[in-house]
């Protein structure tokens, strides 16, 4: 698929993605995968970052609450815009443009650190992606992102559950299939039923590789893996919002910090 059809997928997705997460919709987000992120990051008071695919900018203004100096790129013009009118609102100094990851209108040496909070995996060439975020970290500067796990959430995934309801296990295949483009219709599963009379299901593009291919494209950018989160929830986690329960069984995101060499 080319960037120019990803980045209509998402411009077509923007306006009732922001409506649904600032609604609290994505409990995955704000209950598990975002906290997690956030506590695996290092310090980032005082440093300059850029985060990659920022969407309607809930993380980047997490980032900028913790310190950080912070640009925003989207490839979604309907997200920056939300972005801006939140920025006016209640300003935190964060600079937000319209461009894509693959091509970041940043010079060398930039930023003291990147971020791509569930982004990456939506690009169409994540080695692309990668050299770019790269290219862009001064010397000695993190790149941290989330994406779907290779092994757990590969073209095919299904949660397997007892006549209760209670998670049993994860079942997975296709893991060797490449996923270039394929795109799938969905929505979140806690929509009330008047949302999702006037709501149409999202529509995002799914670009899949094994976890040792991800390991290949980082060396080939030059990066080196510093850490790796694999985030779980609780079992109290679980019980109070059992839409999180089947990472209790196995990971559904995985969060991968990157070190640029001195």
């Amino acid at each position: 698929m080319k960037p120019v059809e990803v980045a209509r997928l998402w411009e077509a997705n923007a306006e009732s993605w922001t409506r649904c997460v600032r609604a609290g919709y994505d409990v995955y987000r704000d209950k598990l995968n975002t906290p997690a992120f956030l506590a695996m990051l290092p310090d980032v008071r005082g440093l300059y970052g850029l985060d990659i695919g920022c969407g309607e900018g809930a993380n980047t203004r997490k980032l900028a609450r913790l310190g950080a100096r912070m640009q925003a790129v989207d490839v979604a013009p309907t997200f920056i815009r939300h972005a801006k009118a939140t920025e006016s609102a209640a300003p935190l100094g964060i600079l937000y443009e319209v461009a894509d990851g693959m091509h970041l209108p940043f010079a060398a040496g930039s930023f003291d650190f990147a971020t791509a909070f569930m982004s990456l995996m939506d690009m169409p060439d994540h080695g692309l992606a990668l050299k770019e975020a790269a290219r862009v970290l001064r010397p000695g500067g993190f790149f941290q992102f989330s994406i779907l796990h290779p092994c757990f959430a590969p073209p095919h995934r299904r949660v397997l559950r007892d006549a209760r309801g209670n998670v049993l296990g994860i079942e997975v295949g296709r893991y060797f299939e490449p996923m270039n483009g394929s795109v799938s219709e969905w929505t979140f599963s806690n929509l009330p039923l008047r949302e999702r009379a006037r709501v149409a299901p999202f529509r995002t593009p799914m670009f899949h590789r094994t976890l040792s291919s991800w390991v290949d494209l980082i060396r080939a950018a030059g990066l080196e893996i510093e850490k790796m989160g694999e985030p779980a929830a609780t079992r109290q986690q679980a019980e109070t919002d059992p839409i999180v329960a089947d990472t209790c069984v196995a990971p559904l995101f995985l969060h991968v910090r990157l070190r640029k060499p001195v």
